[in-house]
């Protein structure tokens, strides 16, 4: 019998989502997720918001997503959106650092264009340093608008500053960009949303044509309409249409292992030897049940 196959989905922002999503995640074989820092659907007005959302993503998703069984990591940084109130973004800058040497921190992310901006591109590059100062890896947001050049402009800004594009996942790709961005030897993400940017049938494609060498999948999913099991049912489809096992396992699970596993914070260990779930474990006294009969691993007989 075929081993079932294991998943990563490298970019969601389950802040936005619902235990139930960490339970279907872990039922359709997700072990590890990376959430990188975003905005809120409305601009934060205080640096306190950001300080918050930051220690939540180290603290609190972090055992929220063990207690289904999944391994949690998360990239922080100043998004683009937001760098464009230069009196926070500011403030913003001089927090990074406090949290970039939490145990769940792969990265600097997700950092770089939305209106391609001069205070975008500001912060942006302030953040290329201190990810190069910290020898951290880069997880970029490319724009929705204009993204062909938006995307070309990214990776050059990347290796302006000295960045190896080993160490970029340039994210949000599409059939415009991905040749450019394999072509220059970086990560090129890709996110699967049900109506809007890539679809699962899109992305099937773009690996029939172009193999499965840095190309990443991953659900990006928020509080928008989207799908927490893109990656589980894309990698589904793509065995349907016949693309090999092994080309399914590097774009849903190894290739987001080898590039966020660069600087040793996620190691396959941290889930393959787990220890288990045991839902009973509190974090602040807070528990992720209502009255459920706690879940606990080492109470099975095998």
């Amino acid at each position: 019998m075929e081993k079932k196959l294991k998943f990563i989905d490298p970019h969601i922002h389950m802040t936005s989502r619902t235990t139930d999503d960490y339970q279907a995640m872990s039922e359709a074989g997700i072990v590890a997720i990376v959430e990188p820092a975003f905005w809120l659907g409305q601009p934060r007005t205080q640096v306190g918001s950001f300080q918050d959302y930051y220690s939540s993503l180290v603290g609190w998703e972090t055992f929220r997503a063990s207690q289904f069984g999944i391994k949690h990591y998360c990239t922080i940084g100043l998004n683009s959106k937001e760098a464009n109130n230069e009196a926070l973004a500011e403030q913003v800058v001089e927090l990074l650092p406090l949290y970039l040497h939490k145990e769940n921190v792969v990265g600097i992310g997700e950092i770089g264009y939305d209106d391609i901006t001069e205070a975008e591109d500001k912060y942006f590059r302030m953040q290329l340093d201190l990810a190069k100062e910290m020898d951290m890896l880069v997880q970029v947001h490319t724009p929705h608008r204009d993204k062909k050049a938006g995307t070309i402009r990214s990776m050059e800004v990347c290796l302006e500053h000295g960045i190896e594009p080993s160490k970029v996942i340039i994210d949000h790709n599409n059939e415009e960009t991905v040749k450019e961005v394999l072509d220059r030897g970086f990560w090129a993400a890709f996110t699967i949303y049900p109506k809007t940017k890539m679809g699962n049938e899109r992305m099937a494609a773009v690996v029939e044509q172009y193999g499965s060498k840095n190309i990443i999948v991953n659900s990006s999913a928020d509080w928008g309409v989207s799908d927490p099991l893109s990656v589980p049912k894309t990698a589904s489809l793509m065995l349907k249409k016949g693309i090999a096992r092994e080309d399914v396992v590097k774009t849903c699970y190894q290739n987001a292992l080898d590039a966020f596993g660069q600087t040793g914070v996620m190691k396959e260990s941290d889930w393959s030897n787990a220890s288990g779930v045991d839902q009973r474990e509190l974090f602040h006294d807070n528990s992720v049940l209502r009255g459920q009969q706690p879940k606990v691993d080492g109470d099975k007989i095998v």
